[in-house]
């Protein structure tokens, strides 16, 4: 089994396409098909049914994540290389959840960038289960998540999370809730719409659960939006949504109710791979987090967790 096979068989099996596999490669379509047929016969099974349309057997369903993961590792082994003998200046893959991209992570990078100009930063922006399995197949380095809606089994995947940060949950909305004084009970959200955000989310997991929880199911004006649009209907007058106290900061719009004691919260952890050491760049990406965190300018409603001893 060699490198350039599992880079062609990669290809096809998400393009679904010998010939245009062949052109991401860079090599001939009869080079592409000897590679595989390679490939198989190593393997002693075939990859692909080839008819009418190029699909995956139940043996090239088993290769394809484990030749994905290999071939990440093989990018990010060269890049560390580089990096040491002075060729690269870097690249880190980070991931993060749209709340978090658009409050923690624009300043995280802004301070970095100044100190590591040359180092090129790639952001994916997803939800945290969906960050959980880019991080386990290699396509990631580093990814903010929340904790506990990336999943129960982060060591199942491969993966460690660092709990970062405590940051208090508040309600959004356009003006004072009815019947609603200087704090909100989450009982209370039984009688006002909400603006949802779209299935998978985390905020809408954890929102949920708090109203499952408190014996109600509530009620929404409209859902399917993530973080920008959620509050822009909410801006708009069409409903209330539970969000970070740091993603209201910049919307003097809205009004801003905080649950009662004791509150409504969820962790962000920083989690990477297990099984293989931080690129240098993510680790010089993990220290000026950890050093933004514990600067002392934080928002209010958000607190650093001490590493432990």
């Amino acid at each position: 089994m060699q490198v350039p096979q599992l880079r062609s068989f990669v290809a096809v099996a998400e393009l679904r396409h010998f010939t245009r596999a062949a052109d991401r490669v860079g090599i001939t379509q009869p080079s592409l098909s000897k590679q595989i047929h390679a490939l198989e016969a190593d393997l002693g099974a075939a990859l692909f049914e080839r008819g009418t349309a190029v699909a995956l057997t139940p043996a090239g369903e088993v290769l394809l994540p484990i030749a994905t993961r290999i071939l990440a590792d093989l990018d990010t082994a060269h890049r560390e290389v580089q990096n040491l003998i002075g060729l690269r200046r870097g690249r880190i893959r980070l991931g993060a959840t749209p709340s978090l991209c658009v409050s923690l992570v624009p300043p995280l990078l802004r301070r970095f960038h100044a100190d590591h100009p040359g180092v090129e930063i790639h952001i994916e922006e997803s939800g945290s289960q969906d960050l959980v399995r880019d991080l386990a197949r290699g396509a990631l380095d580093l990814a903010l998540v929340v904790l506990p809606n990336a999943g129960p089994d982060l060591d199942g995947a491969g993966l460690t999370a660092e709990p970062l940060l405590r940051e208090n949950l508040v309600v959004a909305s356009l003006g004072p809730l009815p019947g609603v004084g200087g704090t909100i009970r989450v009982t209370d959200l039984a009688d006002h719409q909400l603006v949802m955000f779209r299935a998978g989310y985390d905020l809408r997991d954890a929102t949920l659960d708090a109203c499952r929880q408190a014996g109600f199911t509530p009620t929404f004006a409209v859902e399917g939006g993530e973080m920008d649009a959620v509050l822009s209907l909410v801006e708009a007058g069409l409903g209330a949504a539970v969000v970070p106290g740091i993603v209201v900061a910049g919307r003097p719009r809205l009004h801003v109710t905080p649950f009662a004691a004791p509150g409504l919260r969820r962790t962000v952890a920083l989690a990477h791979r297990r099984d293989l050491a931080l690129p240098h760049s993510a680790r010089a990406l993990r220290d000026t987090l950890i050093t933004q965190l514990h600067g002392g300018n934080l928002p209010p409603g958000v607190e650093p967790i001490p590493a432990p001893r």
